[in-house]
Protein backbone atom coordinates (compact mmCIF):
# COMPACT_ATOMS: atom_id res chain seq x y z
CA UNK A 1 0.00 0.00 0.00
CA UNK A 2 1.49 3.18 -1.24
CA UNK A 3 1.60 6.30 0.52
CA UNK A 4 -0.78 9.46 0.08
CA UNK A 5 1.51 12.18 -0.62
CA UNK A 6 0.79 15.20 1.06
CA UNK A 7 0.97 17.70 -1.88
CA UNK A 8 -2.06 17.84 -2.65
CA UNK A 9 -4.72 20.25 -1.20
CA UNK A 10 -7.63 19.10 1.04
CA UNK A 11 -10.45 20.10 -1.53
CA UNK A 12 -8.34 19.09 -4.86
CA UNK A 13 -9.63 15.40 -6.27
CA UNK A 14 -7.42 11.81 -5.13
CA UNK A 15 -4.34 11.26 -7.51
CA UNK A 16 -5.51 8.03 -6.84
CA UNK A 17 -9.06 8.08 -7.76
CA UNK A 18 -10.09 5.80 -10.51
CA UNK A 19 -11.20 7.24 -13.38
CA UNK A 20 -15.11 6.40 -13.13
CA UNK A 21 -18.11 8.14 -12.64
CA UNK A 22 -19.48 9.18 -9.08
CA UNK A 23 -20.92 6.17 -7.12
CA UNK A 24 -24.34 8.16 -5.92
CA UNK A 25 -27.05 7.34 -8.47
CA UNK A 26 -28.44 9.83 -11.26
CA UNK A 27 -25.02 11.26 -11.35
CA UNK A 28 -22.83 11.86 -14.20
CA UNK A 29 -19.51 13.75 -12.75
CA UNK A 30 -16.22 12.19 -12.28
CA UNK A 31 -15.61 10.58 -9.14
CA UNK A 32 -12.13 12.21 -7.49
CA UNK A 33 -13.16 11.28 -3.66
CA UNK A 34 -13.27 8.44 -1.74
CA UNK A 35 -15.60 7.75 1.57
CA UNK A 36 -15.46 4.28 3.39
CA UNK A 37 -18.35 2.15 2.66
CA UNK A 38 -18.85 1.60 6.41
CA UNK A 39 -16.96 1.81 10.61
CA UNK A 40 -16.34 -2.22 9.60
CA UNK A 41 -14.78 -1.71 6.37
CA UNK A 42 -12.71 1.36 6.23
CA UNK A 43 -10.40 -0.10 3.53
CA UNK A 44 -12.98 -0.14 0.67
CA UNK A 45 -14.11 3.00 -1.01
CA UNK A 46 -17.48 4.42 -2.37
CA UNK A 47 -16.03 6.91 -4.86
CA UNK A 48 -18.14 10.55 -5.71
CA UNK A 49 -17.88 13.89 -6.97
CA UNK A 50 -17.13 16.93 -4.32
CA UNK A 51 -20.57 17.46 -3.53
CA UNK A 52 -21.99 13.93 -3.03
CA UNK A 53 -18.80 13.35 -1.16
CA UNK A 54 -19.43 16.42 1.10
CA UNK A 55 -23.42 15.00 1.62
CA UNK A 56 -22.03 11.50 2.32
CA UNK A 57 -19.67 13.06 4.92
CA UNK A 58 -21.78 15.06 6.85
CA UNK A 59 -24.01 12.24 7.38
CA UNK A 60 -21.10 10.01 8.04
CA UNK A 61 -21.09 9.05 12.01
CA UNK A 62 -18.39 6.16 12.92
CA UNK A 63 -20.34 5.70 16.28
CA UNK A 64 -24.19 5.47 14.83
CA UNK A 65 -25.27 2.13 16.47
CA UNK A 66 -22.74 1.87 18.90
CA UNK A 67 -23.76 2.03 23.07
CA UNK A 68 -22.07 4.67 25.13
CA UNK A 69 -20.23 1.49 26.48
CA UNK A 70 -18.94 0.60 23.33
CA UNK A 71 -18.04 4.00 22.19
CA UNK A 72 -16.01 4.31 25.19
CA UNK A 73 -14.16 0.62 25.01
CA UNK A 74 -13.52 1.87 21.19
CA UNK A 75 -12.03 5.38 22.56
CA UNK A 76 -9.71 3.74 24.88
CA UNK A 77 -8.87 1.34 22.31
CA UNK A 78 -7.83 4.01 19.96
CA UNK A 79 -5.71 5.46 22.39
CA UNK A 80 -3.20 2.25 21.82
CA UNK A 81 -3.37 1.82 18.02
CA UNK A 82 -6.20 -0.61 18.38
CA UNK A 83 -2.93 -3.08 20.10
CA UNK A 84 -3.56 -4.88 23.42
CA UNK A 85 -2.14 -2.97 26.70
CA UNK A 86 -1.63 -3.77 30.17
CA UNK A 87 -0.52 -1.58 33.32
CA UNK A 88 3.15 -1.32 33.93
CA UNK A 89 4.32 -4.25 35.93
CA UNK A 90 1.65 -6.34 35.66
CA UNK A 91 3.12 -8.42 33.47
CA UNK A 92 5.59 -11.03 34.84
CA UNK A 93 4.35 -11.32 38.66
CA UNK A 94 3.07 -8.92 41.19
CA UNK A 95 4.23 -5.05 40.61
CA UNK A 96 6.22 -4.12 42.68
CA UNK A 97 4.65 -1.29 44.81
CA UNK A 98 7.65 0.65 45.58
CA UNK A 99 9.44 0.66 41.99
CA UNK A 100 12.33 3.22 41.08
CA UNK A 101 14.37 3.76 38.71
CA UNK A 102 16.83 1.63 39.91
CA UNK A 103 14.70 -1.45 38.75
CA UNK A 104 15.26 -1.05 34.85
CA UNK A 105 17.12 -3.48 33.70
CA UNK A 106 19.58 -0.78 31.85
CA UNK A 107 22.79 -2.31 29.66
CA UNK A 108 23.99 0.64 27.87
CA UNK A 109 23.33 2.97 31.37
CA UNK A 110 21.50 5.23 29.69
CA UNK A 111 20.17 6.50 32.94
CA UNK A 112 23.33 6.75 34.76
CA UNK A 113 23.10 10.46 34.96
CA UNK A 114 19.96 10.51 36.75
CA UNK A 115 20.62 8.10 39.15
CA UNK A 116 23.63 10.05 39.87
CA UNK A 117 21.88 13.26 39.90
CA UNK A 118 19.45 11.91 42.57
CA UNK A 119 22.21 10.43 44.77
CA UNK A 120 24.11 13.88 45.12
CA UNK A 121 21.03 15.95 45.63
CA UNK A 122 21.86 17.83 48.41
CA UNK A 123 19.26 17.30 51.54
CA UNK A 124 16.35 20.02 52.12
CA UNK A 125 17.64 22.39 54.94
CA UNK A 126 14.72 22.59 57.22
CA UNK A 127 13.79 25.93 58.31
CA UNK A 128 11.94 26.66 61.72
CA UNK A 129 8.96 28.43 62.15
CA UNK A 130 10.48 32.04 63.23
CA UNK A 131 12.24 31.79 59.95
CA UNK A 132 8.95 31.04 58.06
CA UNK A 133 7.01 33.73 59.97
CA UNK A 134 9.55 35.84 58.73
CA UNK A 135 10.01 34.91 55.15
CA UNK A 136 6.09 35.50 55.45
CA UNK A 137 6.37 39.23 56.47
CA UNK A 138 8.74 40.14 53.84
CA UNK A 139 6.94 38.06 51.32
CA UNK A 140 10.03 35.98 50.68
CA UNK A 141 10.36 32.18 50.25
CA UNK A 142 12.94 29.99 50.86
CA UNK A 143 15.92 29.65 49.82
CA UNK A 144 16.55 32.93 49.70
CA UNK A 145 19.70 34.79 50.13
CA UNK A 146 20.65 37.84 52.84
CA UNK A 147 20.73 39.78 49.39
CA UNK A 148 17.35 39.64 49.20
CA UNK A 149 16.56 39.88 52.42
CA UNK A 150 17.52 43.40 52.05
CA UNK A 151 16.27 44.80 49.22
CA UNK A 152 13.00 43.39 50.02
CA UNK A 153 13.42 45.21 53.78
CA UNK A 154 14.24 48.51 52.50
CA UNK A 155 10.94 48.28 49.80
CA UNK A 156 8.89 47.40 52.89
CA UNK A 157 10.57 49.80 55.04
CA UNK A 158 9.84 52.91 52.89
CA UNK A 159 6.66 51.26 51.79
CA UNK A 160 5.40 51.40 55.77
CA UNK A 161 7.38 54.56 57.40
CA UNK A 162 5.91 56.10 60.11
CA UNK A 163 6.92 58.91 57.93
CA UNK A 164 5.59 58.06 54.83
CA UNK A 165 2.18 57.35 56.53
CA UNK A 166 1.52 59.55 59.00
CA UNK A 167 -1.08 59.03 61.74
CA UNK A 168 -1.54 55.42 59.86
CA UNK A 169 -1.90 52.63 62.89
CA UNK A 170 -1.74 49.93 60.99
CA UNK A 171 1.25 50.85 58.52
CA UNK A 172 3.02 51.16 62.10
CA UNK A 173 2.33 48.10 63.13
CA UNK A 174 3.27 46.32 59.48
CA UNK A 175 6.41 48.69 59.96
CA UNK A 176 7.58 46.91 63.27
CA UNK A 177 6.79 43.61 61.74
CA UNK A 178 8.96 44.24 58.82
CA UNK A 179 11.92 45.56 61.25
CA UNK A 180 11.59 42.02 63.63
CA UNK A 181 11.49 40.16 60.59
CA UNK A 182 14.40 41.49 59.09
CA UNK A 183 16.24 41.08 62.53
CA UNK A 184 15.28 37.12 62.26
CA UNK A 185 16.42 36.79 59.18
CA UNK A 186 20.05 38.44 59.55
CA UNK A 187 20.14 36.67 62.51
CA UNK A 188 19.74 33.40 61.03
CA UNK A 189 22.28 34.13 58.02
CA UNK A 190 25.08 35.39 60.44
CA UNK A 191 24.87 32.62 62.95
CA UNK A 192 24.83 29.90 59.49
CA UNK A 193 27.74 31.50 57.86
CA UNK A 194 29.80 31.61 60.86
Amino acid sequence: MQRRTSKFKAFDPDPEAPNKLCDHPDCDEAAGYRAPKGRDNLRNYYWFCLEHVRQYNSKWDFYKGMTPGQIEAQLRADTSWQRPSWKLGSIGGAAKPNFTIDDLDDPHDLLREHRNARRTKKPVEKIKEPIKQALATLNLVWPTTLEDVKIRYRHLARRYHPDANIGDKKAEEHFKAVGTAYTTLKEHFSSSSS
